[in-house]
């Protein structure tokens, strides 16, 4: 991240404020005006402060902004001007609730607002450090109940938190890591965040479900959905997940990104257990698991990341192993071999091998490339240094194959058949991607011996 931006401003001596037990110099209501400041007003001088208020109140947010810029003195008397109550009216707009949440022109206009309105503090605070500017904004938002953490009786309807999300992402646009460490810190302790996390991971999946899906809205709305950049959004994920160990990381990654009900927001613990999922369930986890991957984070090595999905694979209990073969893919070629070579070296190969019987009933079912999952076997295939260790992986791969189909035809046999035959439909699914994935290697046994 950039260093802020060094302001121009020339520092004014003498200048004189009335000051309370409330409020520190710099944000005093009323200031005694010398000549020199007097100066730097320009052709506002001559105007009594209440018409400077007025002529505020006419301008956008954007162009309030720009004034901030003039210099140090129109600052000030814009920082007075939005802790009135009449400022504060007019910019903290809090109709959150009346919007129809699905893109409307409202629902964007109200994003823009707060995206100007964080600009503006972005220029106003820029002299205090970092400690102060916080609590000055802090101060002004706390007027907001929906920008509170679980403030909002109808979280799901509200778009308070995108809104403060908006306004925080341009706040901090540009400060360099230890600045945006402090502002984690700071809204950490504000909300007592890591306090409500620990009592979500360390107690039963669900037992708090409520707090779960606060947590979630928290997480994505203020802190991870607007960075245009991967690596911001990295960073912030790794600023949420890193203080915890490896299972505690799992537990998170999937309270925030896993699946929830379209009916209460909550999150679905036994999506990946009960039965085989589709591709929406898992799309936000492969996203922030290719996020850690892919952005060269140093705080996140190849293996940490392999870690994470292999404890993943057990949140709540273990998933079924088509669900982890359908995130494997989700996550992309790097990830997917270096979890499969991962189990190659440390001697699991007949896990290995069921793995890729999944992935074949995957790209089966999805219509994906067989020929994708060949040749990802062939590659973990040279993961084995002896030639006697691949043929027993690939004789591991054949009986999978046949034990998989057992395993499924098993249940029909016996007359325990589903409502809607899918235990039937899955394992014609298999047969048809035995075949296609036979076929595949058929292919690049007769093309290999015919170049």
């Amino acid at each position: 991240m950039a260093s802020k931006v060094n302001t121009s401003y020339t520092l004014i001596p003498n200048q004189k404020c009335k000051r309370t037990n409330h409020q520190s110099s710099y944000f005093c209501n009323t200031l005694d005006l010398d000549p020199q400041l007097l100066s730097t007003l320009g052709n506002f001088k001559v105007l009594p402060l209440e018409i400077f208020h007025i002529i505020l109140r006419y301008l956008s947010v954007k162009d309030i902004g720009m004034l901030s810029m003039v210099s140090k003195t129109v600052s000030q008397h814009i920082i007075n001007y939005i802790s009135t109550s009449s400022g504060s009216r007019r910019l903290l707009i809090q109709n959150f609730h009346d919007l129809d949440l699905s893109g409307t022109k409202e629902e964007s206009h109200l994003l823009e607002h707060y995206r100007a309105l964080g600009l503006l503090f972005k220029r106003c605070t820029l002299l205090l450090p970092t400690k102060d500017r916080l609590k000055y904004i802090h101060k002004i938002l706390s007027e907001v109940s929906c920008f509170k953490f679980s403030s909002c009786s109808a979280p799901l309807q509200c778009l308070g938190l995108p809104c403060y999300g908006m306004f925080l992402q341009t706040l901090t646009a540009g400060w360099d890591e230890l600045e945006c460490h402090r502002v984690y810190n700071f809204l950490c302790e504000l909300t007592n965040l890591s306090r409500k996390m620990q009592t979500v991971v360390c107690n039963k999946p669900g037992s708090a479900r409520k707090l779960e899906l606060r947590i979630r809205l928290f997480c994505r709305n203020v802190l991870l959905d607007h960075w245009t950049q991967r690596s911001d959004s990295a960073f912030w994920l790794t600023r949420i997940l890193k203080p915890w160990p490896m299972v505690n990381q799992a537990r998170l990654l999937y309270i925030i990104f896993g699946p929830t009900s379209p009916q209460d927001g909550q999150v679905i613990w036994q999506e990946m257990v009960e039965g085989p999922t589709d591709e929406s369930s898992l799309k936000g986890l492969a996203n922030a698991i290719k996020l850690l991957y892919d952005t060269g984070t140093k705080e996140w090595t190849a293996d940490d990341v392999i870690s994470l999905v292999d404890e993943l694979s057990v949140v709540p209990r273990e998933w079924l192993l088509e669900n982890n073969a359908r995130l494997l893919i989700l996550s992309g070629n790097n990830i997917c071999f270096t979890f499969m070579a991962s189990k190659a070296v440390n001697g699991r190969a007949i896990e290995l091998a069921r793995l890729i019987v999944f992935l074949a009933l995957v790209c089966e079912k999805e219509l994906y490339c067989m020929d994708w999952t060949v040749r990802m076997m062939q590659k973990v295939c040279k993961v084995f240094s002896a030639a006697a260790e691949r043929k027993s992986f690939l004789q591991s791969v054949a009986n999978a194959f046949a034990c998989v189909t057992m395993e499924m035809l098993q249940p029909i046999m016996s007359g325990e058949r589903d409502d809607d035959d899918r235990g039937f439909l899955n394992l014609f699914h298999l047969l048809h991607a035995q075949a296609n994935f036979h076929k595949e290697v058929l292919y690049l046994t007769m093309n290999a011996s015919s170049s």
